[in-house]
């Protein structure tokens, strides 16, 4: 059950940890009525020019995982809030109730939400990229792959999309292998449902460019990451494979610590618009 009392302490804890420049913070914001359909803002001090936003889906295999976990939130809010960039960690629901193109609706809702709100921020909703690891690069990979979910939940386009070691890129590939049973309480056993769910699959447009981050200690993610991206090219997309030596939770953990990763991930946030390219400078 949620409760507040020790969602704010914790949530103050955690700010307290991230020794950023003053900023501020606006916690479990709603987006839909349900307890999990809520998402935090860490917002840059105020500014002339609206700030550029990333968009944050957390990892947990589909039916864990929380929005304001350290592995998350901690350097990835005290890399950005600082150089002017906002930093919004999205919680969704979860499995067993919710099934993932369920949960592809409901980050596809805060986008909106947060698109719709943004200039209360003073952050600009057309300078909004999606970031997501694990289960919840999954996700945005799937509103990536198949836009018109994020159209129908009112979302505009987002600048770009980061892949955070997603191993779930060709879901009937996993299926129709030897996997871990947490495929299966995913996915289920119907075929027609690993095709919809699946990025590669429903992927048949060109889209805004995406950067696949994938663990080479795994046999699993980057194969699917370069065959996602061979898949994209020819439809006109812009797909880039950063294959790192890092663990599956490095790579989430690392972001915004790790010197040379943080900038390769930056200098793909800076390709998509001078607004992050300018504050990543700093």
């Amino acid at each position: 059950m949620f409760q507040p009392r020790l969602f704010a302490a914790s949530l103050l804890a955690l700010c307290a940890s991230l020794h950023a420049a003053p900023g501020r913070i606006e916690a479990d914001i709603a987006y839909g009525p349900a307890v999990d359909q809520r998402y935090d803002v860490y917002l840059p001090p105020p500014a002339a020019q609206p700030a550029p936003a990333i968009v944050m889906a957390h990892g947990g295999a589909w039916r864990l995982g929380d929005k304001e976990n350290r592995r998350i939130v901690e350097h990835k809010a005290a890399r950005w809030q600082p150089r002017g960039i906002a930093f919004i960690s999205v919680n969704y629901r979860m499995l067993p109730d919710n099934a993932p193109l369920d949960q592809a609706r409901d980050v596809a809702r805060a986008l909106a939400h947060v698109q719709q709100n943004a200039a209360r921020w003073g952050v600009d909703r057309e300078r909004i990229v999606l970031i997501g690891h694990s289960a919840g690069a999954h996700l945005i990979a799937l509103l990536a792959a198949r836009p018109d979910l994020a159209a129908d939940a009112g979302a505009r386009p987002w600048l770009g999309t980061v892949l955070l070691d997603s191993g779930a890129l060709d879901v009937p590939a996993i299926m129709n292998a030897r996997h871990p049973r947490l495929y299966d309480r995913a996915f289920g056993e119907n075929p027609a449902y690993w095709r919809a769910v699946s990025p590669y699959h429903q992927l048949a447009q060109p889209g805004s460019p995406i950067l696949a981050v994938c663990s080479t200690q795994r046999s699993d993610a980057c194969p699917q990451a370069d065959a996602f991206a061979a898949k994209a090219r020819p439809l006109g997309g812009a797909v880039d494979v950063l294959a790192l030596d890092k663990s599956h939770g490095e790579i989430n953990a690392d972001l915004g610590r790790d010197p040379d990763y943080t900038a390769a991930v930056e200098a793909f946030l800076g390709r998509l618009s001078p607004a992050f390219a300018v504050r990543l400078s700093r």
